[in-house]
């Protein structure tokens, strides 16, 4: 099964410790906000995620679905 990849936007700086269960996904951090974006194996993995992200109270602004991997 192929991984789909995603783009996630939250507000702020978003704790490190958040993506430790993510090894393959990327942060990288602008003005007011941090932008996660890589592989997740299935939707399950993407609530996983989510859930993980509201448990440490940070603000998801977006999260979109990308067709191909960004460079």
């Amino acid at each position: 099964m192929t991984s789909l990849y995603y783009e996630i936007r939250v507000a702020g700086l978003l704790p490190p410790e958040v993506l430790l269960d993510f090894e393959r996904l990327n942060a990288s951090v602008k003005p007011v906000e941090t932008v996660v974006h890589g592989p997740l194996p299935d939707q399950a993995a993407l609530h996983g995620l989510l859930a993980r992200l509201e448990t440490f109270g940070v603000q998801v602004l977006e999260v979109r679905r990308l067709h191909e991997p960004s460079a």
